[in-house]
């Protein structure tokens, strides 16, 4: 058990500390601010000020299309670039086994995103300035915010082992997670009324991001939803193991 922990602890330093080594964490981490700000205040996007309210509804609402880009540009080295350098190879040598490997860089790039998403505190500070928020609510988006991030980056984590092309894994990424933002779409559930039965279009529906993200905005935390996040994170990262077993194998 203290070997394996270890063995992740070691991991997620060496990623951790691999994103700031370079200028790539503090640009990510500049432009995450600026676009999250840009949407949030910008009167046609975000009407912050026309909701007329002390929330940070505006703020949340574009976070699943904002991670859409911006995770999958932060997971997409992460097994991809191994395999680029052959230093996965390496890796596989070390008694260290792929789990612990696969858990550790994933927390690490969590860490990370979560991080940049703290630093968009001066926005709590801005609301209560204004008015007088629920701070219980506000909690809940952060929460279902990190979790939405966190399914994102496992997905990114998944193709990211499937190709050594950076480039190919962030489409692959983009398009899953896409897909998982538009299964919940009327539009997109109209469409499939028409030709599907009434329970696939439910299932279709259910696996949406924005279903189960939308709750923690109202300030509700639901046990369904927690679930669907983690079991994303989950099945993403098994997956991940399954390929990276595969490529250890041959």
């Amino acid at each position: 058990m203290n070997n394996g922990f270890s063995n992740t602890w070691a991991i997620l330093k060496r990623e951790l500390s691999g994103y700031f080594s370079s200028p790539v964490a503090y640009v990510f981490i500049v432009i995450f601010l600026v676009l999250i700000g840009f949407f949030t205040f910008s009167g046609n996007l975000g009407g912050f000020f026309e909701r007329d309210e002390a929330s940070l509804a505006a703020f949340f609402t574009w976070h699943p299309w904002i991670y859409l880009f911006l995770v999958p540009a932060v997971g997409m080295r992460l097994w991809s670039e191994e395999r680029r350098q052959g230093t996965l190879e390496l890796l596989f040598t070390m008694p260290i086994t792929a789990g612990q490997a696969i858990f550790g860089k994933f927390l690490a790039s969590w860490l990370f995103l979560i991080l940049a998403l703290i630093l968009t505190f001066p926005i709590i500070f801005t609301v209560e300035y204004l008015g007088d928020p629920d701070f219980g609510v506000i909690i809940c988006g952060y929460i279902g915010s990190a979790l939405l991030a966190g399914g994102y980056l496992a997905i990114s984590c998944m193709t990211s082992a499937i190709t050594r092309n950076q480039v190919i894994s962030f489409i692959l990424s983009v398009v899953i997670c896409l897909f998982l933002i538009l299964a919940g779409f009327q539009p997109v559930t109209d469409m499939l009324i028409q030709w599907a039965p009434g329970w696939l279009v439910n299932v279709v529906s259910s696996l949406s991001v924005m279903t189960h993200f939308f709750s923690f905005q109202r300030g509700v935390i639901d046990t369904r939803d927690l679930i669907f996040f983690l079991s994303l994170i989950g099945f993403s990262l098994f997956t991940t193991g399954v390929i990276l077993r595969s490529l250890r194998t041959n």
